[in-house]
């Protein structure tokens, strides 16, 4: 198994719309999209080791808080990141992943992911198209147990 590494942790009410989530920004981004705001992330050697020790204790923490965890990447080190899922999972907590990566690729790149995951954003950041609160953006925010683009919810949250 890879190691992920982690630039910061925070709470976040906005990311999952209806969750309130422990969200990790991961470190080592490959993809490196024209005018990405989070440069800093795609050096992986950056941050600090998640590892499913420091994952429970932050659960336990804020299993009062939250609803949801939520990776923005990591998609790189499918396996580990399938290990982080599943212990959120354990702790009956809802689980999804930012990635840049467009539905097709993630269902090429990392099939298992989908299977343990309830939300997924997809799609590279193209600054000209904007991002989940913009009418025209090429990201799609997926409730996979639903099949709802939840898009929408986006748009209400930044008006």
């Amino acid at each position: 198994m890879g190691i992920l590494r982690y630039s910061s942790y925070d709470i976040v009410l906005q990311e999952v719309p209806n969750e309130i989530s422990l969200c990790f920004t991961i470190t080592g981004c490959p993809l490196a999209c024209e005018g990405c705001h989070s440069e800093y992330i795609w050096d992986g050697s950056k941050g600090c080791v998640l590892s499913n020790d420091l994952l429970e204790k932050l659960l336990d923490r804020y299993e009062d808080t939250i609803s949801c965890v939520l990776f923005m990447g990591g998609e790189w080190q499918a396996e580990t990141l399938l290990s982080f899922i599943l212990t959120a999972k354990c702790k009956q907590l809802k689980t999804a992943l930012y990635t840049g990566l467009n539905m097709k690729q993630v269902q090429r790149q990392c099939p298992e992911l989908l299977a343990c995951l309830d939300y997924i954003k997809t799609g590279k950041w193209l600054p000209k198209l904007g991002g989940l609160d913009s009418p025209t953006t090429n990201q799609e925010f997926l409730n996979l147990q639903t099949g709802e683009v939840m898009n929408k919810l986006f748009r209400k949250l930044a008006n």
